[in-house]
């Protein structure tokens, strides 16, 4: 016999001893199975299963608090307020340039204007003769006789006295003539005769004035 047939021998051996093997050990298992199961069937058939409730344990009793002083509670302190965050957005400033100040204002004093001139005070108005030259008044028949019989003549200076109607109220001489017929003569005649505006005062109101007067008399 050759080395080959030697060992081709050899090996289908092995391979039917392993198959063997196999078919008893997959005999066993089944059978153990089998008894196994019918066993377990026939217990669990015999008892009477029920459940049962454990009652839980009654609670600990905790032991009492151990005695402490009286000691006064302490002050309650408040909680703060939560603090609330909000989201703030920043506003965005547009800045501009800054314009350059004005310039500072210079006051101009001005003078004031000049106080207007006060009226002029209204004159006193002396009276008017409405005649004219009162020597008009004299007429040459009005020589007194005496005069000419003695041959008196000469000037005469009277003060008049006029009144707020305009006619002479008194005469006085102011300077003779040297004949008192002719100074008489001539407050007489100026009296009757002469006529004028009456003085006004500052009011412009009539008012008395007095009026000087020169008659002369002088023979032909």
């Amino acid at each position: 016999m050759s080395y080959a047939n030697r060992q081709q021998m050899s090996t289908n051996r092995t391979a039917a001893i392993v198959i063997v093997g196999l078919l008893h050990v997959a005999l066993g298992y089944a059978l153990v199975t089998g008894l196994a199961y019918n066993v377990i069937k026939q217990a669990a058939e015999d008892l009477k299963t029920f459940d049962v409730e454990e009652e839980p344990p009654p609670p600990e009793e905790p032991p009492p608090p151990p005695e402490q002083p009286d000691i006064p509670p302490p002050p309650q302190v408040a909680a703060p307020p939560p603090l609330v965050r909000t989201n703030i957005t920043t506003p965005q400033i547009e800045t501009t340039p800054t314009p350059p100040p004005p310039a500072p204002i210079v006051p101009v004093y001005r003078p004031a204007p000049p106080a207007p001139p006060a009226p002029p005070p209204v004159k006193r108005v002396e009276p008017q003769s409405v005649s004219g030259n009162l020597q008009g008044l004299i007429r040459s028949s009005d020589y007194p006789q005496s005069a000419l019989d003695n041959e008196e003549q000469g000037t005469v200076s009277v003060v008049l006295q006029i009144g707020t109607n305009g006619r002479v109220s008194g005469c006085n001489v102011a300077s003779s003539s040297g004949s008192r017929t002719l100074d008489s003569t001539t407050c007489r005649i100026l009296t009757s005769r002469a006529k004028f505006t009456p003085a006004r005062d500052s009011s412009g109101n009539p008012t008395t004035g007095t009026f000087r007067q020169r008659i002369t008399w002088r023979l032909e």
